[in-house]
């Protein structure tokens, strides 16, 4: 008998922000991304074992991690500044690691 494990990830993008790069200096948009890894069993996803967040320049490239509070926080101040109006569900896209 065998048994198939492993894990698989996600890529959640959760807002388009307008920032200053700390990289490049520029003022423009920047993504912000939520990047779960599950664990699998029989190629089924069935528990996170880690979530990360960070942001990307698209001006420059330039990725930066931010915590989970900063990440809510950007969140809210993002549907703030868009009258409480969210763009609906984020994008699932699964990456390859």
């Amino acid at each position: 008998m065998f048994i198939i494990f492993g894990t698989k990830g996600y890529l959640y993008q959760l807002a388009i922000l307008t920032l200053v790069c700390g990289q490049c200096g520029n003022p423009s948009a920047h993504t912000l991304r939520k990047r779960v890894t599950k664990f699998t069993l029989f190629f089924v996803p069935l528990f996170p074992i880690s979530t990360k967040y960070q942001t990307q320049c698209t001006f420059c490239g330039a990725e930066q991690k931010v915590s989970a509070e900063q990440a809510e926080r950007l969140q809210a101040q993002n549907a703030g500044a868009h009258g409480g109006q969210s763009s609906g569900q984020p994008q699932q896209q699964p990456y390859r690691s």
